[in-house]
């Protein structure tokens, strides 16, 4: 099993500038800087995948809910969405949640099944958007 760690802050900082005046030196900064940005990106995403897929399991539900319930945590205990993710997958390596993560966890386990029995659902009497008009 493969053991998912999220990198430091740190780790991605460069410092690189450009001197004033040299326009391609300015391009390679630019490009830099968003190059970083998209592996913090895709480095996020692979955790925030793995521990959607635990939902969709444990749940059980389809990918949509669990990356609802995943954000719905991550609001409910302030963190950010791959820290949430991260600490999720770190459960199955023995990891205890905190104790924000866990009260938001059965918060939103309790609105995802809540949404599951149809509490969640409009009244007969207003459009639901799905189906034939």
């Amino acid at each position: 099993m493969r053991r998912t760690a999220l990198l430091p802050e740190d780790w991605w900082d460069l410092a690189v500038e450009a001197p004033a005046g040299d326009p391609a030196g300015q391009d390679v900064v630019a490009l830099r800087a968003e190059n970083d940005q998209l592996r913090r990106a895709l480095a996020g995403r692979a955790v925030i995948d793995q521990a959607c897929g635990m939902v969709m399991v444990l749940a059980p539900c389809l990918r949509g809910p669990a990356r609802n319930l995943l954000v719905d945590m991550s609001r409910q205990s302030n963190a950010k969405l791959p820290e949430v993710a991260a600490a999720v997958v770190a459960v199955w390596e023995g990891e205890p949640l905190s104790r924000l993560m866990r009260r938001g966890l059965r918060r939103a386990l309790r609105r995802l099944y809540a949404e599951d029995r149809g509490c969640g659902t409009p009244p007969a009497d207003e459009p639901s958007g799905r189906g034939r008009s």
